[in-house]
């Protein structure tokens, strides 16, 4: 599959794995719609790619948007199809996690992790499905998480939304089997991004601190060409990461011995 001239449209493009994903489909030549709050970051992303690249002005679009605001995002999405016609690829990156243990955890804080994973996915996702049933044509590209299989210490509400949103897009995918669309789930693990930084902790402030195993991962950069690979084949669910994508099978094979683990493992 080529993206060559097709839009593929990234949300939380303006730092790590959303940035890298917008280098990694400009060198593909595709037209890029970059989404997230602050519109400076997102200009600096397309300056950056526009210097490395031999694509021009005419190939992105700055379309700033707050997934925690779901009232907007039907107007984020008319606005994103005039840009070209039609939206290709719709890459759901956007998102923020969590570090805090759930006894400690507000419910304020719930609720607003669960606003944005989840909810603004979802009703980003279903103001754009008409346009794609309406072609026969989509795909619908998610990024969650290994905590999405799996949950850890100190990211209960985090993985609470990746869980919903592996359960929400699994139906979807299957209940449009035959209306040519795709879902992609891409599960990261451990990769080299700011995630960790920018993680609420119990009473919505900033964790402000990079785990270890977040500043040792994956480069957002070769994360970035192993999504671009799993959609370019149409695949359904793809685990990135080092060893911590062993965690999967680990819950499936023998969860009793993996639920002992978690009990001790440093996850952060």
């Amino acid at each position: 599959m080529s993206f060559s001239n097709k839009t593929v449209w990234i949300t939380g493009a303006s730092s790590g794995i959303g940035e890298a994903l917008v280098h990694a489909f400009a060198q593909e030549g595709a037209n890029i719609i970059l989404s997230a709050r602050r519109q400076n970051e997102l200009e600096r992303v397309k300056a950056e790619c526009m210097r490395f690249t031999s694509i021009s002005d005419e190939h992105f679009l700055i379309l700033p948007l707050d997934l925690a605001d779901s009232d907007s995002l039907h107007g984020k999405v008319q606005e994103a199809l005039a840009w070209k016609g039609t939206v290709d690829v719709m890459l759901h990156n956007g998102g923020i996690s969590q570090r805090s243990l759930a006894k400690d955890t507000t419910l304020a804080v719930d609720r607003r992790i669960m606003e944005i994973d989840y909810f603004g996915t979802v009703a980003l996702t279903k103001a754009l499905l008409p346009s794609f049933l309406a072609r026969k044509a989509g795909h619908f590209v998610v990024v969650s998480s290994l905590v999405g299989k799996f949950g850890t210490p100190l990211r209960s509400s985090y993985s609470a939304a990746k869980h919903a949103l592996h359960g929400f897009f699994d139906a979807l995918r299957a209940e449009t089997h035959g209306d040519g669309l795709h879902v992609t789930i891409i599960c990261p693990g451990f990769i080299k991004t700011q995630v960790s930084v920018n993680a609420l902790t119990g009473d919505g402030a900033a964790q402000n601190v990079m785990d270890d195993a977040q500043a040792n991962g994956m480069s957002a950069d070769e994360c970035a060409r192993r999504i671009l690979t799993a959609v370019r084949a149409h695949k359904l669910e793809v685990y990135i990461g080092g060893r911590e994508k062993m965690g999967v099978y680990l819950k499936r094979f023998v969860p009793t011995l993996f639920a002992r683990i978690l009990r001790t493992a440093k996850v952060t």
